[in-house]
């Protein structure tokens, strides 16, 4: 089974960025960063300059543009597509020229929400994947576009980001896995762990340490760069929020 991880609103360097890199080499996980373009320090290009780190786009500034009483959204929402995508077009230009071949042209939307009409656009403006919460669609995103979802979370956001707590999360990715064993969701996605560095306590950091140990021990679990997913995964996308 392909395994990966994707990290989200990385900015600038930490000392949970540190900790985070320190994870990863550790356990020999491939990192994939989703880094927010418009806030991004040019203190970050050195800092995760390291061969088992990758870069993803998480949107462009994090910024809500839902409309009034709707959930948040920054690819989509109250204004033009065409705004919205001039916006990624602007970010992923900003990357590619701070990160070259370690950028992976995939879109990472805030609040795991993003318009149908933007995923349609996106191979246009040079984007060759689109990375959400939850399994994956079968209905296409387009010629061009490919979807790799993240499946478990660290973190509950109900009432503010804490540990989603040890038990659960180790039910749920054994139901999570159940669920591509069985067939009732597509068994050929890549299986996706999915971390907040900036919001982790001390019992999200052990429990990380923990089940990136228990993943990597598995016989079955094939730890695999985000490049390399993107371009080896069948074209589909879930644009639904988690």
């Amino acid at each position: 089974m392909a395994l990966w991880w994707r990290d989200d609103d990385a900015t600038q360097p930490t000392p949970a960025l540190a900790r985070l890199g320190a994870a990863a080499r550790r356990h020999g996980a491939p990192l994939a960063l989703a880094v927010i373009p418009a806030h991004m320090s040019d203190a970050l290009i050195p800092a995760v300059d390291d061969p088992v780190v990758s870069i993803l786009q998480h949107g462009f500034a994090h910024q809500n543009h839902a409309a009034a009483g709707e959930r948040a959204v920054e690819c989509g929402g109250d204004r033009p597509a065409t705004a919205v995508l001039d916006e990624l077009a602007a970010g992923h230009t900003r990357l590619a020229a701070a990160f070259g071949p370690r950028f992976s042209p995939v879109m990472v939307p805030p609040w795991n929400r993003i318009a149908p009409e933007i995923v349609t656009a996106l191979p246009d403006h040079g984007f060759v994947g689109v990375s959400v919460f939850g399994p994956r669609s079968t209905n296409p995103a387009g010629a061009g576009s490919v979807a790799v979802n993240a499946h478990l979370d660290l973190l509950s956001w109900k009432g503010g980001a804490r540990f989603a707590g040890r038990d659960k999360l180790l039910r749920l990715c054994a139901e999570r896995l159940a669920d591509r064993r069985c067939g009732r969701i597509d068994p050929d996605e890549p299986f996706g762990l999915l971390t907040h560095h900036l919001d982790h306590d001390a019992e999200t950091w052990a429990f990380l340490d923990e089940i990136l140990g228990l993943l990597a021990a598995h016989p079955a679990v094939r730890w695999t760069e985000a490049g390399a997913l993107f371009d080896d995964a069948a074209p589909g996308v879930n644009a639904a929020p988690r």
